[in-house]
């Protein structure tokens, strides 16, 4: 049975895992008097598409400390294998809702405004099945970077790859072409917006060949012939991996 049966347009679901691998219990971290997870459900209530906000964790720490800060719960398997499974099972349990927002636990200073941008640009247009976030790339060592996945997409907006390479490839390099307006290179900011359809049976598809190669979990959607738009913000979230981003993290916290 639903765990809310009330029909929604747009709910947003964070998943939260607690022992992350570069920095384990990351989520649970409170040096500003809150915890990580606090903070991102905090931005996440400031947005103004979601009718709902919810947590989707397995671990009973992360469920107690997301129910005494007022957070909505749903319990996942200890099964699922990322965040978009983890979504998708929630999803399941929530009823119906045409947009459901997956927005990661470790993004305590996510700006709301960009998270509405994302969920209007899918309700805009019925013809796409996900939406999700890019930034331009103005640093050679970081496009260069295998870490940071990179996106080209159409003059639509209609993503046509994501990798790990550096896309576009540039056969005779200039320096100013990392300056060029509009940006040539963008980074790949993992914030998504899928209409519930394509979430529930993305979960149920096996990787495809590119995914399997690149180890990226949207490739898996332009495998199947789906359309993935992709909004421009002009500057990259500040998730946090590993400890030094947590200490820059509490650093603007309580300097601000």
């Amino acid at each position: 049975m639903a765990l809310i049966s009330t029909a929604r347009r747009c709910v947003l679901v964070i998943p939260a895992r607690r022992r992350s691998t570069r920095l384990p219990e990351k989520l649970l971290l409170r040096k500003t008097g809150k915890t990580v997870l606090e903070h991102t459900y905090e931005a996440a209530c400031q947005t103004r598409c979601p009718e709902l906000v919810l947590i989707a964790t397995d671990d009973a720490e992360i469920a107690r400390e997301a129910r005494q800060f007022g957070a909505g719960v749903v319990m996942t398997s200890p099964d699922c294998l990322s965040g978009t499974d983890r979504v998708a099972e929630a999803a399941g349990q929530i009823g119906p809702a045409e947009i459901i927002i997956n927005l990661q636990g470790d993004e305590p200073e996510i700006d709301p405004v960009v998270v509405d941008q994302l969920a209007e640009s899918l309700l805009a247009d019925p013809s796409a099945a996900m939406a999700t976030l890019a930034t331009p790339i103005r640093d050679r060592t970081l496009l260069d970077d295998p870490s940071c996945v990179k996106v080209v997409f159409d003059p639509h907006g209609r993503a046509m790859y994501f990798s790990r390479s550096a896309i576009p490839h540039v056969r005779d390099w200039d320096q100013d072409y990392l300056e060029t307006e509009p940006a040539l290179f963008h980074q790949h900011i993992g914030v998504y917006a899928y209409r519930r359809e394509l979430l529930l049976r993305l979960a149920q598809l096996p990787p495809g060949r590119f995914e399997q190669l690149e180890k990226l979990e949207q490739l898996r959607v332009l495998e199947q012939g789906e359309t993935i738009l992709v909004t421009e913000i002009d500057e990259p979230t500040h998730g946090i991996d590993t400890l030094e981003d947590y200490a820059a993290f509490v650093q603007r916290k309580l300097a601000g």
